[in-house]
């Protein structure tokens, strides 16, 4: 796969590095979640993080800046900025390790079977609509957690519990549009 320069600099793939960095005041800000003030400020930035996950797919479309690099960037950025939180929560004992767990071995998997997906085809697979509607309700639950939502009430259990099914039916998702690429004798279409 050639990377033409001019497809790393989009406005599009710009905005996904900008999530993917947001990850490192994220990471700091989380230490601090026993202020009040540091929590909403590290829910502005998690919204921040969503709001350029939704618009850089939009400009992406939409000023036809579909790039192979922004293939790769976009997912990325999602997964670290995820991770990253996810993990931090984790650490500092916001989220319980089994739904921590669960996160980070669906984007693993999910990871390492795009690699070598594209290794065999010699194209980068974008992200489909169930993995974007996955993340964004991780995203929810995130901000929840760092909110300090009660974790009884029926809408944070509500949400969790979606988060779960979510993650485990777009992992299926990805394995079955998976093998289905592995299956066609041209990848032409793709």
């Amino acid at each position: 796969m050639m990377i033409d320069h001019k497809e790393i600099f989009t406005k599009s793939n710009l905005l996904s590095l900008f999530r993917l960095f947001l990850s490192i005041p994220l990471w700091f800000l989380l230490d601090n979640l026993h202020l009040e003030s540091t929590r909403y400020i590290t829910a502005f930035v998690c919204l921040v993080a969503i709001g350029t996950d939704f618009l850089d797919g939009y400009l992406a479309r939409r000023l036809n800046e579909v790039t192979e690099v922004g293939k790769i960037i976009d997912p990325l950025a999602d997964k670290v900025a995820v991770g990253i939180v996810a993990l931090k929560l984790y650490l500092v004992g916001e989220m319980p390790s089994y739904y921590f767990f669960i996160i980070i071995g669906r984007d693993t998997l999910i990871f390492l079977g795009g690699i070598l997906l594209s290794y065999k085809i010699r194209k980068v697979i974008p992200s489909n609509t169930l993995g974007k509607i996955t993340v964004t309700i991780l995203g929810v639950v995130i901000l929840m957690i760092i909110l300090k939502v009660n974790r009884d009430s029926i809408l944070f259990l509500s949400f969790y519990t979606i988060s779960i099914l979510m993650i485990f039916a777009s992992l299926i998702a990805y394995i079955i549009r998976t093998v289905e690429f592995l299956k066609q004798k041209n990848y032409e279409s793709i």
